[in-house]
């Protein structure tokens, strides 16, 4: 998921004096080996940047990133081996133990569905009591887990991307995703 840094974009900056270069000011118009550039002369700065994206370019920048992502999460293997019981409150809370425990991110739409499932518990009348009383540990994580290999190897990056599009922040329920080198 390597793509532009949002503000690192690259910024030329360009001082004169006026529309011709003086005797005083190198190719790139800033002080020559003297150093001594006019301090009392209005300078002017302008600051190129890229044109803005069309409505377009972004779609089609987010439709790409939304292919990279799901093809990275494709490669990342459900861990098999569980021999820990995670005490839990709340859906989104045992998720957020499961990506410290295995140290693997969790699919968008994983995310998206542990909060709903918070979500669908107010107002319950169980709702004070910690999930874990209410739903073994062990078959809460393996829902989970079931879950998201479904998220990973069947979500369609059409689909991920018109959902990342009508929300105003996917990033929130995006988690890191670092390739392993």
């Amino acid at each position: 998921m390597e793509g532009p840094i949002p503000g690192k974009e690259e910024v030329d900056v360009i001082l004169s004096d006026d529309s011709s270069p003086s005797p005083s000011h190198d190719a790139h118009g800033v002080g020559g080996s003297s150093g001594s550039a006019n301090k009392n002369s209005n300078e002017n700065i302008t600051i190129d940047l890229p044109p803005k994206e069309t409505e377009s370019d972004s779609e089609d920048a987010v439709f790409r990133r939304a292919q990279m992502y799901q093809d990275y999460m494709k490669q990342i293997p459900i861990p098999t081996h569980r021999g820990s019981v995670i005490p839990f409150t709340s859906w989104t809370g045992l998720g957020y133990s499961i990506k410290k425990l295995y140290g693997q991110p969790l699919h968008y739409l994983t995310n998206i569905l542990l909060k709903q499932w918070d979500r669908m518990r107010i107002g319950s009348e169980d709702e004070e009591r910690p999930l874990d009383t209410v739903i073994h540990p062990c078959k809460a994580e393996a829902s989970i887990w079931l879950i998201e290999e479904v998220h990973r190897l069947t979500t369609s990056h059409h689909h991920l991307s018109k959902l990342w599009l009508s929300d105003p922040m996917p990033h929130a329920f995006i988690d890191p995703v670092f390739p392993i080198i």
